[in-house]
């Protein structure tokens, strides 16, 4: 072999050291921006280390268990589990979209709820060819998902735009909701998206072992469940009554359409409490009359209220005098005068466990969880 072949192999193996090592340096600047908006959670509540492992379990809907049944404020029951003590509530990570630094979008992935997987492109990729494939990417089983960008000029994006370069995604996958907590199987689904993403747009795909994210989706599901509380009451009509009649008394008294529901805003702009049919028939749908309505207090996605049962129960027995009906608690029995504020000191007790977990009633990271 002469000397210009061996010259000439050693110059091509630098070469390809130097794109390797090129593509390694731009890999490691892109991601550690992409960290830079994580919000901190070094005091965050539902992160490791704050006692919380201690809290009874969530159960998701139609489920029981004797050692983690979900406990409700009832009228003649005991006040729910306390929270882990000596937790701090962390303020959730803006949602609202405004900027929060010049030419960043507020809205980001909440590390204390969601999962992220990160994609990191080699050559940035225009956001009209990247959209198509990201809107669809919606949920993985009955677990939401949210796509983050970051441009090829390092601008945080919580919504990708057509005429924008970007260098790397955020594929935020939510850990826990009413459903339960994330599962293997919705855990694959996202991770095979994110790895189709990366084929189509020759990306490099990086993201916590499995394991780690079924431990912290439990751990969160854990947290939620003994503050996972909804209050209930129920308007006899007795008898059928035209449903355009009740829909026409509900919005006189205030009620707003929120999809088959009815809702009571708050001052904040949020549901204090609903009221639906009790054949769960929108108030619109069809001509058939309704014998029976259900009001409810969603307690973690109602905003906090020293009077959160009192407020419902006026209203329901404005309801129940303008429609002949009779007000009745969630186990069918009329309500007592007595037990209204003892419902709402217990109430109370609940908004603050909630805000001791870093889960505040009505708050964008409590609407996400218990969803």
């Amino acid at each position: 072999m002469s000397d210009l072949q061996i010259g000439l192999i050693v110059l091509g193996v630098l070469l390809i050291l130097m794109v390797l090592g090129f593509n390694w340096w731009q890999d490691r600047r892109v991601r550690r921006k992409m960290q830079a908006h994580f919000p901190s959670n070094e005091h965050d509540p539902l992160f490791g280390g704050t006692g919380q492992e201690g809290s009874a379990a969530h159960v998701p809907h139609g489920t029981t268990s004797p050692s983690s049944q979900r406990r409700e404020p009832a009228f003649n029951g005991a006040a729910p589990a306390s929270a882990a003590a000596g937790a701090h509530a962390e303020t959730p990570p803006a949602a609202s979209g405004a900027p929060h630094a010049e030419g960043d979008d507020g809205e980001e992935a909440d590390p204390a709820c969601e999962v992220v997987i990160e994609v990191t492109f080699a050559e940035p990729v225009r956001g009209g060819d990247l959209l198509p494939v990201t809107q669809s990417m919606r949920s993985a089983g009955r677990k939401p998902m949210r796509v983050f960008g970051l441009t090829d000029d390092q601008r945080h994006r919580a919504r990708l735009r057509t005429d924008e370069r970007y260098g790397a995604l955020q594929i935020a996958v939510l850990l826990a909701n009413r459903s339960g907590p994330l599962t293997a199987i919705e855990w694959s689904q996202a991770w095979a998206r994110a790895q189709d993403l990366g084929e189509r747009f020759d990306a490099a795909i990086e993201g916590p072992d499995q394991q780690a994210v079924l431990e912290q989706a439990a751990r969160l599901d854990d947290t939620c469940a003994a503050l996972d509380t909804q209050v209930g009451l129920t308007l006899l009509l007795g008898g059928a009554q035209p449903a355009a009649e009740v829909l026409a008394v509900a919005r006189d008294l205030g009620f707003i359409h929120d999809g088959p529901r009815l809702v009571w805003m708050s001052d904040v702009g949020l549901p204090r409490f609903t009221l639906t049919r009790g054949d769960g028939a929108a108030f619109d749908a069809g001509m058939g009359g309704v014998e029976r309505l259900n009001l409810l207090l969603d307690v973690p996605c109602s905003p906090p209220d020293e009077r959160a049962f009192g407020r419902m129960v006026d209203v329901g027995r404005q309801l129940s005098q303008r429609l002949r009906a009779e007000l009745v608690d969630d186990q069918g029995k009329p309500l007592a005068d007595a037990s209204v504020a003892v419902i709402d000191e217990r109430l109370q007790v609940l908004f603050g466990q909630l805000e001791q977990a870093g889960l505040r009633a009505g708050s964008e990271r409590a609407l996400r969880v218990f969803s």
